[in-house]
C-alpha cells in the first residue's frame, strides 16, 4: 500500500489536465505530409495562406448575358433596353475582347466575363429580336449575379488556421489553393489494455465471477473516433511482472497508453506503481474530482502519456471523454467555436458532491426544442451508455440543475 494515502489527493479536472499539458506539447510540434485525398479529419500543422485569389476570374453565376450594367438601366418589360451580342463564351475559354458599350455575350453558369462587364442578365429578361440584337427587360446592378475575382478568398487571406480540423469543406478549399498534398499533425498512436483476474475475452464464456471484456472495446472505438491509430492489446492479470513487460513494450510502441479495469485498490496500487517506475515524473494525479471517475490515474513515463481509468464501463468511457479526447482530437488546441447543442432537463439534478459530475441523459425531440432527460443507472452498466444520446457536465460549483432549465450537452451519436 505505501504511500497510497498521500497520493489519492484528489485532482479537479482542471489542474489534471493543467498537470498533463506540458507532456502534450511536443506531440503538437510533430508533422507529416499527406495526399489531400487522405486529409479528412486531421489537424494541419500551420496557417495555410491563399497563395491564389479564388475565383482568379470574375465568373457568372447565371446562364444570361454578361453586360454593363449601365447600359440596362431603366429596362422593363415594355421598354427593353437594347444590346448588340457578340456571340457566346464557352466554358474553359477566356472571352477574346472588352465589352464596347451597348453590347453584351451570352454566358452559361460559371463561364468569364470579358473585360468591361459588370453584371450578367438572366436568361428570363432577354428578348431575342432576332439577329444580334437582344432586350433586356429588367435591369441589373453592378455586380449582379456574378462572383468577383478574389470574392471567395484573396490572396494571402490565412482561411485555414493551424490547427484546423480538417472536414470536406476544407479539403475542397485546399484543392481550390493548389494543395494536393497537407501538412498534418501524425495520428496519436494509443495502445489499451484491460487488466484483471476477472475479466475474459468476447468469445469465451463468463464462468461465475468473469466478466468479458467491455472497455478493451469501448476504449478502442472511442480512440478510433477521436481520430487515432488505436491497438488494444488484450488482457492482462494482476500481476505486476507480466503487466510491467506489456507496459514496457506498450510505451515504445505508442504515444498514450491506456489501463483500464482494476476496480480493486490493489490492481489500482499496482498501475501506480509500475507507472512511477516505467519512467519519469511517474505519477501526475491518483484520483479525480469527478463522477463518475473518481479512481483514474494519470501519469507520464518519459514522454508517453498513461492513464488507468476506471473498470466501470460508464465511467471508463466518461474519463476518457473528458480527459483523453481532448488531446488526441486536437480540441484543446482550436477550442470548439460552435455552440454545443442545448436542451431543456425534465428533471432536477442535485449535484454539491464537491466534484465534476457528468450525466448521461437520453435527447427527447419536442417541438422546436429538445428534452434532456437523465438515464440513472450505476457506472457499472453499459445499457446507460448504450441509451445515451447526450452528457450534461455539471461543473465543480454547481449546487445542481433545475428542471426545465435549457443546458449545453455533448452529442453522443
Amino acid at each position: 500500500m505505501g504511500n497510497n494515502s498521500e497520493l489519492f489527493k484528489v485532482k479537479t479536472l482542471a489542474e489534471a489536465m493543467d498537470s498533463l499539458r506540458p507532456y502534450v506539447q511536443t506531440f503538437y510540434q510533430r508533422a507529416e505530409t499527406i495526399p489531400l485525398a487522405d486529409s479528412l479529419g486531421r489537424i494541419l500543422t500551420q496557417d495555410i495562406p491563399a497563395a491564389c485569389a479564388i475565383p482568379h476570374f470574375r465568373k457568372s453565376t447565371m446562364d444570361g448575358m454578361a453586360v454593363r450594367a449601365i447600359d440596362t438601366f431603366g429596362a422593363s418589360e415594355s421598354m427593353p433596353a437594347l444590346v448588340q451580342c457578340y456571340g457566346e463564351v464557352r466554358m474553359g475559354e477566356a472571352p477574346g475582347e472588352a465589352l464596347r458599350q451597348g453590347t453584351g455575350i451570352l454566358m452559361p453558369t460559371g463561364g468569364m466575363l470579358p473585360e468591361g462587364a459588370d453584371a450578367v442578365v438572366m436568361v428570363e429578361h432577354l428578348e431575342h429580336f432576332g439577329e444580334e440584337l437582344y432586350g433586356v427587360t429588367k435591369s441589373v446592378a453592378p455586380g449582379e449575379n456574378l462572383i468577383d475575382i478574389g470574392e471567395d478568398v484573396t490572396v494571402g487571406e490565412v482561411i485555414l488556421k493551424q490547427f484546423t480540423r480538417i472536414r470536406a469543406q476544407e479539403m475542397g478549399l485546399l484543392a481550390a489553393l493548389g494543395k494536393s498534398d497537407v501538412s498534418v499533425l501524425p495520428r496519436f498512436r494509443v495502445g489499451i489494455l484491460s487488466t484483471g483476474d476477472e475479466i475474459i475475452p468476447p468469445d469465451q464464456e463468463p464462468l461465475p465471477g468473469q466478466s468479458r471484456d467491455i472497455n478493451g472495446y469501448t476504449l478502442l472505438g472511442q480512440a478510433l473516433a477521436s481520430g487515432a491509430e488505436a491497438h488494444y492489446y488484450g488482457i492482462v492479470q494482476d500481476d505486476l511482472e507480466e503487466l510491467r513487460t506489456i507496459l514496457s513494450r506498450m510505451l515504445k510502441e505508442n504515444d498514450l497508453v491506456l489501463l483500464s479495469g482494476g476496480s480493486s485498490v490493489g490492481t489500482r496500487d499496482l498501475s501506480a506503481q509500475l507507472i512511477e517506475e516505467l519512467g519519469e515524473p511517474g505519477v501526475l494525479f491518483h484520483g479525480l474530482a469527478l463522477k463518475p471517475g473518481k479512481p483514474t490515474i494519470g501519469g507520464v513515463a518519459d514522454g508517453k502519456l498513461i492513464f488507468g481509468l476506471p473498470g466501470h464501463p460508464a465511467s471508463a468511457m466518461v474519463v476518457f471523454d473528458a480527459i483523453v479526447r481532448p488531446w488526441l482530437d486536437g480540441s484543446l488546441l482550436s477550442p470548439r467555436v460552435d455552440p454545443l447543442p442545448k436542451g431543456k432537463m425534465t428533471q432536477n439534478l442535485y449535484s454539491g458532491s464537491g466534484r465534476e459530475e457528468f450525466v448521461r441523459a437520453r435527447f427527447v425531440p419536442d417541438g422546436e426544442e429538445g428534452l434532456l432527460e437523465p438515464i440513472r443507472g450505476k457506472s457499472g452498466l453499459i445499457r446507460t451508455m448504450v441509451l445515451a444520446d447526450a452528457v450534461v457536465h455539471i461543473p465543480l460549483d454547481t449546487e445542481g440543475i433545475e428542471a426545465g432549465k435549457e443546458i449545453p450537452f455533448r452529442p453522443l451519436r
